[in-house]
């Protein structure tokens, strides 16, 4: 019995730490087991507003409501614009409904819609 008890802490220990792990490559962000799965295929658009277009860098910086297909609570942060005609169309100010994705191991915001 002591030695189940030891190992299971200690796979407890291993897990742990390769969450952290993964946390420390992924940028400081733990994500809840499952949540890329089961909510990848949905297409659900978030409430947000952009704060910053930086064309040179291709970012856009948006306030958003919780991005739950990545896990995401809602923040203020600048994200990869999928393509040029997104920087064209984002206005400093304006309501808009986003989708971001991780593509490629970049947060990147993959549809833009004005409200």
């Amino acid at each position: 019995m002591k030695k189940l008890m030891t190992l299971t802490a200690a796979c407890c220990v291993a897990v742990s730490l390769t969450g952290v792990a993964f946390a420390k490559e992924n940028g400081g962000m733990m994500m809840q087991a499952g949540t890329m799965g089961a909510q990848a295929g949905t297409s659900a658009l978030t409430d947000a507003v952009v704060k910053k277009v930086d064309a040179a860098s291709s970012m856009i910086t948006i306030k958003h409501g919780e991005l739950a297909n990545i896990g995401m609570a809602p923040m203020t942060m600048a994200y990869k614009a999928k393509d040029a005609g997104m920087l064209k169309a984002a206005k400093e100010g304006e309501k808009v409904k986003v989708r971001v994705e991780n593509v490629n191991g970049t947060l990147t915001i993959v549809k833009l819609e004005k409200r």
